[in-house]
């Protein structure tokens, strides 16, 4: 089994409205990129993981490769939520620490401008009486009724009850953790949005749900990430740049909802990724405290906070005493979201966890331009889907 896996070449596109591209255009635009940066080839790969989740039923990484090498290799198609970039990655990291392959191949796609809202998945006819029966026997569909399943609801729930719980949340204060990811946004050119609001703009922004304006939601855009892994082994004879400027993965970690009477009924996503959280710095045998930056899922201004909380940057209940230290701004001492995140960087969802796992690795190769967090050794890169799945990665320079 390889002791170490390596990311030796990964990218993302430009996020935004892609018109002229379908899916596999994108993901071949990634691809190619990821195999150039890491200067290897597709004949090197002994793996391709290709995520997917909007395109159709089916092998999206068989058509993939159609347009990138049909080389014979197993393909892993990955459909996992908001996890699926993540995933997919994961998936390869998996074989080469086998010892199947020395290179691995991972991309996420999705064409998702102008789908609108995001809800749960197709509904049964809804009556005034209801019968229980099928798989869920006595519980009823909860849209509605005791809250919603639509995304922008669940996480608007989830910021309110951290609120209710620890206290210190507002609109405001919610609006604010937003205005920061914007900021961050103008120095990032491939992100959706490179905007920077003022904290009037997002509040008055058209309401999705409370406390969550426009701005506060992570936007539908199309785009796609790609990045190539290595074995140790294979690294030590690869070139010296190629040696330098290649990061480690010192945790790969996916879980999902441990069982719970109440997740049963509306999604938990605190427990998972704070399960996640645990498992990775345990891996990689260090805590929150030596962190250099964070790109966490932020999907919604409501969800940076709690993740604040449960990744573990924070004492428990402590997330809005953090925001308000300044420690979460790109030049704070726990930067999170210096792409912008979601709200800003956009969210093409199956693309989104190998696009924040970009972010860590172009600052701890010293190759963020003007938003480069100096001097930055490790980072971590958390996404959460609902169903629910959560990924956390420990990245770590090159010694």
């Amino acid at each position: 089994m390889s002791d170490d896996v390596w990311i030796l070449g990964i990218t993302m596109t430009k996020f935004g409205k892609r018109p002229d591209e379908d899916t596999i255009d994108l993901a071949a635009e990634a691809v190619h990129a990821a195999l150039a940066d890491g200067g290897v080839t597709m004949a090197d790969m002994g793996i391709l993981a290709a995520g997917n989740l909007m395109g159709g039923a089916g092998g999206i990484g068989q058509a993939l490769q159609k347009q990138v090498g049909q080389t014979g290799i197993p393909v892993y198609n990955v459909a996992n939520a908001c996890a699926t970039g993540a995933t997919a990655l994961r998936t390869a990291i998996m074989a080469i620490k086998a010892g199947e392959c020395d290179y691995g191949l991972a991309v996420g796609v999705e064409k998702l401008s102008g789908v609108g809202l995001l809800a749960g998945g197709s509904r049964a006819a809804d009556r005034d009486e209801w019968t229980p029966h099928g798989r869920y026997g006595a519980v009823a569909g909860v849209d509605g009724r005791i809250g919603t399943e639509t995304m922008p609801g669940v996480f608007a729930q989830v910021g309110m009850e951290y609120g209710h719980k620890y206290g210190g949340t507002s609109f405001e204060l919610f609006a604010r953790i937003s205005e920061k990811n914007h900021s961050h946004s103008t120095l990032n050119p491939l992100a959706a949005y490179s905007k920077k609001m003022s904290l009037d703009e997002i509040m008055n922004d058209i309401m999705i749900a409370y406390p969550n304006t426009r701005p506060m939601c992570s936007a539908n855009c199309d785009g796609a990430a790609a990045a190539v892994v290595v074995s140790d082994a294979k690294l030590k004879t690869l070139s010296l740049e190629q040696q330098r400027r290649a990061v480690k993965v010192s945790a790969s970690v996916l879980t999902t909802d441990p069982w719970q009477e109440a997740c049963q009924i509306l999604p938990d996503v605190n427990t998972l990724t704070r399960n996640a959280a645990k498992q990775a710095y345990e891996a990689a045998g260090i805590g929150p405290e030596d962190l250099d930056l964070v790109e966490l899922h932020d999907c919604f201004a409501t969800a940076e906070l709690v993740h604040y909380d449960n990744l573990m940057l924070c004492e428990e209940g402590g997330a809005v005493d953090l925001f308000e230290s300044g420690a979460t701004w790109r030049d704070g001492s726990m930067p999170v979201n210096v792409s912008g995140g979601l709200e800003s960087k956009g969210h093409p969802i199956s693309a989104t966890g190998i696009a924040n796992i970009w972010e860590v690795c172009h600052h701890l190769r010293g190759e963020a331009g003007p938003r480069q967090i100096e001097n930055a050794k490790v980072g971590l890169a958390h996404v959460i889907g609902l169903g629910s799945a959560c990924g956390v990665h420990i990245l770590e320079r090159a010694a």
